[in-house]
Parts: C-alpha cells; structure tokens; sequence
C-alpha cells in the first residue's frame, strides 16, 4: 500500500524523473545516415548503412546478443546432433509477415535458396565449403521445423546465421513481383513506408508484431518498438548532421569525429560509447604491378605509425591492433598487437633495396567517414616523410567501394564491418584473389589455416590457428591494421532508452521519445 501511495504521488508531479521513467508510446526517431542504402534486398548490393535499415524490416532464425553470444530470433530454440552436423530449429508461433501472411517452414526455405541463388551475395563462400562451414541441405520436416545438415562440424555456423553483413534474413516470397522486382517483406518490428533516394528511408511500426518471448539485448530477444516511425534521413555532411540534432530535426547521428564528442556534451547532448568491432584498416593490393613486391610492403608498413593512427582516429580512447583478433574477443592477447616497428629510416633503406625508384603510390579515401578519411591523410604524410611518392585519391564512397570489390587501386583506406569472431574477420580478406575481388590475399597455407579455424570448436586450438595467420600477414604484409573504433552515437535530450553494443548497429526497440 504504502508503494502505491508512493508511486501516485510521484506520478502527479509534472516533469519529475518518474515520468519519463515509463516508454512513452509515438512519435517518430530520426536517425542521420551519413550516406543512402544500397539497396532493401537482404544480401543484394549491401552496405554497412543498408544492413542497418535491413534489420529493422527482417529478422533471422537467430540473431547477436549484446555480449556478442547467438540468441533467439525467429527461432524460438534449437538443438544439434551429437556429432555435430544437424540444426534443428523451431520456430516461435504466432508470427506474422508484414503483408498477414503467417510464418512458416516453407518461407525460411524460400529465403535460404533466393540468397544462395544469388550470384553478388558477398557470403556464398561462407556456406559451400569454400570457407569452412558446408551447408548440404535445408529441409522442412513440418511448418514449425527446419534442418539444416552440414558437411561437417562447424565453429562458426550459428555465428554466420547471426552474421549481420550476410543478412540471412527471412522475407516472404511476394517480396519478389511479377517482373522481378523487389518490395520487403518481413517480419521485423518495423516495415517499409517510404524510401525517397538520397534523401530517406521511413519505416513504420508494425501494429501485427509478434515480441519474442527471451529478454531483448542486441538483436536477440523482444523487439518492442515504441515509436510510430524511424526515419533513417541521409545526411552527408557532419556540420550539417551536428546542426540537425542540436535543433531537433534529428535525434542520433552515428560515429561523430572523435575530436567533436566534447563540443557534443557541451551542447547539452548524450554521448553514448563503447567498444567497437569496426576494424579500420589500410589495404595493399599485392597483384598491382608495384606493391606485389613483398619487401616494398614492409618498407610500408614500417613508415605507418599505427599508434599514432589509433590515438588520432578514437581522440585517445582506441588501441592500435593489427589483428583481426580484437581486444573484447576471448582470443586475444597481447601477441597480436606485435608489428614492423615504426621506423622510417629502416623504411626508407628498405625501399631502396626493393628497387623502390620515386614512382607514385595512390592511397584511396573518402570523405563520406571521417575515420577512413583522417587514416589517408595521416598515412598519406607518414609515407612522404619516408620518402615516398604518395598521393591521396578521394572517390565517393560508392565508387571506394566498387573499387574495392574489383580490387582496382593500389592502397584504399577503409574499415571493416563489425565481425564477432576472428574467422569472419580474417575472412574478409583471406580468399581467392582470381575469383573474388574483395580478396587481398591467398597465400595457400593462409587459406587453409583459415578454413581449418572455421571448423575447430576446440578455443585453445583456434586461438593458435589465429596466432599462426598473424605471423605469417606480419611477413607478407598484404593489409595493415589500424585499429578498433570506439562505439559512439550522440543522441539528442528527448530521446530515452538508448543503447549501444559492440556491433554500432541502431537498436531502435526499447527506445522512446518524450516529445
């Protein structure tokens, strides 16, 4: 009785903490993209900003907790066979797909078989063998069930089905028209209202959502949307993205730059961090005529400050790691931070040895993320300063990105999407460099030493497999690693219930607006 009382009191006082203690339904979040989607097909010509618009409209059989572990998604529970090689997944009952049409076996499948008929699916080497895990068959014994069998055991299967950047999503089949066309349909928290290119993406809670019953953290669990509408508003430049949340006209921007967050927090503005699992990195394309000799990589890397590029890039919060091995995973140690010196003299007499003669060294930035950006020119200048040719190339980030899947620069400045574990990282760059583009090295016993880590279970084992690669990429040299950028989202007054994980991803589910 005595709480009650309490608890009527404090509601009458108007404006007091408890009444912004309680999610407010309505209203609409705007979230600043600093670029457009590519595109609103789960696996299709994706990007970083696509597969956070994807994962408001779709959901997986499974998805990332926020310590990173596989929990529940549509999915309701699993089990494995003993010897390891068969899923079994139940769905949850009741749910729905944004056009009424009920859940079922028969859809999953249908989504399964169109993104591995997918020629541009960036993660089909993921499930053929090609890299460890080897899907033989999905099969549908009832409208509740679905089996996948593999090849053999895998280290990594739950964590590829939870794979962000994959987007092994469920959508229904009438998301794909007549004449090919795509509309998405899933069965997300959120649906598609309105995609004006270049300028938004809005996106409207679905009243027929069905809420997972396990707890929500991460992309796992209960995903109760409060607001009305999320609008992603594309919004290319920071000044004016910083400019829209201090008004009102936006409530999150994403990664502000580091040396901005204090001016932020002054201008009354929540700052929200973490640890992060965007790698920043710098790759060398060991095919270009110039760069494929190997002495004149390490004369490179021996001219790149990596500390002083993981201090500059996080305003002091980041440590340099080389490895795709982070400081959060459970196999990292000290070990894989070990790198070529920074010493630009030993650079300079190594690049003379190579046969390294003034030519031009183009580094490819952007100016569409601050951090890639600000890696060029820091780089830019170690480079000079070692007595190389180097130039700055700046593209637009979609055609950065074109020449990176073609493999068509000498050195890009880029940053990897969050990976959860080791394999995956190392993945995005280990492969067949004549059949994938993306690919920036394919040193057999690199292959193999990844391809044996994506199916050991064993911790102790795989730790050493990653140890093994890092030794042999600090010889060879065929991309440099910065490091891991710290999570930071600035949110705005009127926003509550905010939250940020490793993986950067918005978690819209949970937050709510008191205005």
């Amino acid at each position: 009785m005595r709480r009650l009382v309490a608890l009527a009191a404090a509601c009458i006082l108007a404006g007091s903490a408890a009444a912004t203690e309680m999610p407010r339904r309505g209203g609409r979040l705007i979230l600043a993209l600093n670029a457009d989607i590519r595109s609103l097909e789960p696996g299709n010509n994706r990007d970083s900003n696509g597969d956070s618009v994807l994962h408001q409209i779709f959901e997986g059989l499974v998805a990332y907790r926020a310590d990173l572990s596989v929990g529940p998604s549509l999915a309701s529970s699993w089990n494995v066979s003993d010897d390891g090689k068969v899923y079994r997944f139940t769905l949850r009952d009741g749910v729905k797909f944004h056009n009424g049409a009920p859940l079922t076996a028969k859809e999953v499948k249908w989504s399964w078989e169109h993104l591995r008929s997918n020629p541009a699916w960036d993660c089909r080497n993921a499930w053929d063998g090609t890299q460890g895990t080897n899907v033989l068959s999905l099969e549908t014994p009832d409208q509740a069930t679905v089996v996948f069998t593999l090849a053999a055991p895998s280290a990594t299967f739950l964590t590829m089905l939870a794979n962000i950047q994959c987007n092994v999503l469920v959508a229904h089949p009438d998301s794909v028209d007549a004449k090919g066309g795509w509309t998405p349909i899933g069965t997300g928290p959120l649906t598609l209202k309105e995609w004006k290119r270049g300028q938004y993406v809005r996106l409207a809670r679905f009243a027929d959502y069905k809420v997972g019953d396990a707890p929500p953290s991460g992309y796992s669990g209960a995903r109760q949307v409060y607001v009305d509408e999320v609008e992603f508003q594309v919004i290319p430049d920071e000044s004016a993205a910083f400019a829209a949340i201090e008004t009102g006209a936006v409530d999150v921007i994403f990664q502000p730059a580091p040396d901005r967050i204090d001016e932020l927090k002054q201008r009354g503005l929540k700052i929200e961090m973490g640890p992060g699992l965007v790698w920043d990195v710098l790759l060398i394309n060991s095919k270009d005529p110039l760069l494929s000799n190997a002495k004149l990589r390490l004369a490179i890397a021996h001219a790149i400050d990596i500390r002083q590029l993981a201090a500059a890039g996080s305003n002091g919060e980041a440590v340099p790691d080389p490895a795709s091995v982070p400081p959060s995973s459970v196999y990292f140690d000290q070990g894989f931070v070990e790198w070529p010196a920074y010493d630009p003299t030993l650079a300079a007499k190594l690049a003379k040895e190579a046969g390294y003669a003034g030519q031009p060294i183009s580094i490819e930035t952007n100016k569409r993320f601050t951090p890639i950006y600000n890696n060029s020119v820091l780089a830019q200048a170690m480079l000079s300063a070692a007595g190389f040719n180097a130039r700055l190339e700046v593209r637009d980030w979609a055609t950065q990105l074109t020449n990176y899947m073609q493999r068509d620069f000498q050195i890009q400045s880029f940053a990897f999407s969050p990976r959860t574990d080791p394999a995956l990282s190392y993945a995005t760059f280990i492969g067949d460099m004549a059949k994938y583009g993306w690919a920036q090295w394919d040193d057999p016993r690199a292959v193999r030493l990844l391809t044996e880590s994506l199916t050991t279970t064993d911790t102790v084992a795989r730790k050493r497999l990653f140890q093994e690669i890092q030794a042999m990429l600090r010889q060879e040299i065929p991309i440099i690693g910065l490091y891991y950028e710290t999570v930071s989202q600035a949110v705005g007054p009127h926003v509550h219930g905010w939250a940020v994980w490793p993986v950067g991803k918005p978690i819209t589910w949970g937050a709510w607006k008191d205005g």
